[in-house]
């Protein structure tokens, strides 16, 4: 059902427009504004999987615009707009908008504005009304539900179906009895509407052990996760045993880790509630997700001095860059990552020393900023020091003084920045959005050379094609097509494409998953150190052609257990050194 929010701002019935509510999802906004507000805004929409373009809200005056897209394909939706308007006179001046993955920067300003939101928790905006001038008086929007993310059973489909539903917002507590044949019954209480609620036992009590497994829903700590074991065995078909895990904590596992193992995970997303089958014991289990909330912490330092900034929420962040000198800092600088792409963002005067701290992004994530103040007619930022979920920390860039002040929030990552800057810090905010799900990713040591530049193109879900060059040397050229999220993502190049010929190695994805490289290495004329001369790839199906020079292998990467979902290593004009991320199978 659509639920109609009244606009926000200085309506004018004599300039009203009204998109309609009959669209599945916004895709696509574009904003222009200048010092005196918002000039126009756009909205693009899906309906029934085609896109429907809508009209110019305002003065369509030359110039460039700033645009905001969100990717429906990947699940992601627009869930509220934030802003603030000119109290006399209802000018619109800025507005930032959230998805249930991301935060835009905030598209104009807000100095002095009355600040406004267009929210429904547990909805997503479909459309938007408003009325305009030479400016955008006001904006209202349409909203619905948003349906969560079912993932199917895992186990056996015999017994008494059950469902638990999926109107939760979040799990609270657990509660496994386990006996000889395996799991007996569990039980789940759930938060819905700010209240406990406490869901039915699925199976039967018998003789055994019970174990509690509790959750601080209100603490921000969330469910992200259960894998466990199950009987494939005709004469039982139970679960065997489960383990659960929140952005914060891992239970102990809960009866045995025999039979087949499997896996209810949705990566970005925490579980609100639980389905599936039972008679005398256990037989199957899924769950429901849907995307884990964002925090914001409001800035530290001056609230009046500079201009206000902000960079919005992104994945995580990949580099800090500071500049600093023995009083202020002068500069930070933020390389985001936004679906693989690296955003930078850019606030005060770079002058004085300049610092950076690389994060191995998505691996690790800065959960912590910790820094000083300094007062002397006004406030500004003295020092910051970071802090990662590996427990590294930055080195401490500027002077610190007597007033601290931290930006953490337990159990999550830091995701973005806000503040005020101009020729130095005055205040440092930040966006903090619940750890990912802990990824079993390995990085495994790469073979070959030391020379060259290297590489990393990280981990994902899997290889869909590997592209390889040639030359007389040996391999000279890589590259892959990942996939992530079931949305194709295209690696760096690594190597030269001056080639004799490229050759490619396409799987069957995601049927097919790579389980092993297999390659030589040697010093050949021209080389000063060892070159790659060799690959050939075994998946879960079959083994690939030699690709590159037929010689006698000399190495193998793989683990039992695993499958590869990554590659790194080093290169010049030739490949000197290969290596290779795995991550374990699961059902």
């Amino acid at each position: 059902m659509t639920q109609r929010l009244e606009t926000q701002g200085s309506h004018d019935r004599n300039y009203e427009w009204d998109d309609g509510s009959e669209h599945d999802d916004v895709t696509k906004i574009s904003v222009r504004g200048d010092f005196h507000g918002i000039q126009y805004i756009r909205f693009e929409y899906i309906k029934s999987g085609q896109l429907k373009y809508g009209s110019f809200h305002g003065w369509t005056s030359p110039g460039l615009s700033q645009t905001f897209e969100i990717n429906h394909l990947k699940g992601e939706q627009l869930e509220s707009v934030e802003g603030y308007y000119e109290p006399n006179s209802g000018v619109i001046q800025g507005i930032q908008f959230k998805t249930n993955l991301r935060i835009s920067e905030l598209i104009g300003f807000e100095e002095k504005g009355t600040k406004f939101s267009l929210a429904v928790d547990g909805k997503k905006i479909i459309g938007f009304h408003g009325s305009s001038t030479s400016k955008l008086k006001s904006l209202g929007a349409y909203f619905t539900r948003i349906c969560p993310t079912r993932l199917e059973v895992k186990g056996r489909n015999e017994g008494m179906e059950w469902n638990d539903g999926a109107e939760h917002e979040g799990v609270t507590k657990i509660c496994v009895r386990g006996g000889p044949e395996g799991i007996q019954f569990i039980k789940f209480e759930y938060v819905m509407d700010g209240k406990h609620i406490c869901g039915p036992t699925h199976g039967v009590s018998a003789r055994g052990f019970t174990q509690p497994f509790e959750i601080n829903h209100f603490n921000k700590e969330y469910l992200v996760s259960v894998e466990g074991y199950y009987d494939n065995n005709d004469k039982c078909g139970v679960i065997q045993g489960l383990q659960f895990k929140t952005n914060i904590k891992t239970s102990e596992l809960m009866g045995y880790d025999q039979g087949k193992k499997f896996k209810l995970a949705a990566n970005g997303k925490k579980i609100i509630g639980f389905h599936g089958y039972a008679e005398k014991n256990l037989n199957a289990l899924g769950a429901y997700f849907t995307t884990f909330p964002f925090t914001k912490l409001e800035y530290k330092g001056d609230t009046t001095s500079g201009k206000y900034w902000d960079d919005g929420a992104f994945e995580g962040l990949r580099k800090v860059y500071v500049h600093f000198n023995n009083s202020h800092v002068n500069c930070v600088t933020f390389d985001y990552d936004n679906n693989g792409k690296v955003e930078k963002r850019e606030h005060g005067s770079m002058a004085g020393k300049e610092g950076e701290f690389v994060v191995d992004f998505p691996n690790e994530f800065i959960t912590s900023v910790e820094g000083t103040l300094e007062t002397d007619g006004y406030t500004w930022v003295s020092s910051l020091t970071f802090k990662t979920s590996k427990e590294k920390t930055s080195p401490t860039f500027g002077s610190v003084s007597k007033t601290k002040f931290v930006l953490e929030n337990t159990g999550c990552a830091l995701v973005g920045f806000h503040g005020r800057s101009n020729a130095c810090i005055f205040s440092l905010g930040a966006y903090f959005h619940p750890l990912s799900l802990p990824v079993d990713v390995e990085k495994l040591e790469a073979k070959g050379g030391d020379k060259g530049d290297s590489w990393d193109d990280g981990s994902f879900d899997g290889i869909r094609n590997i592209y390889m060059g040639h030359s007389e040397m040996g391999v000279a050229f890589v590259k892959f097509l990942y996939d992530k999220d079931n949305q194709a993502v295209i690696g760096d190049d690594h190597g030269c494409k001056t080639l004799l010929r490229v050759d490619e190695f396409e799987l069957e994805y995601p049927s097919e998953y790579l389980i092993s490289v297999e390659g030589s290495c040697d010093i050949v004329d021209g080389s000063e150190s060892e070159v790659i001369r060799m690959l050939r790839f075994k998946t879960n199906m079959r083994t690939s052609k030699v690709y590159g020079l037929k010689t006698t292998s000399s190495f193998i990467l793989q683990k039992g257990c695993h499958k590869i979902v990554g590659f790194h290593g080093k290169v010049s004009n030739i490949l000197h050194q290969i290596g290779v991320h795995v991550l374990p199978i699961t059902d």
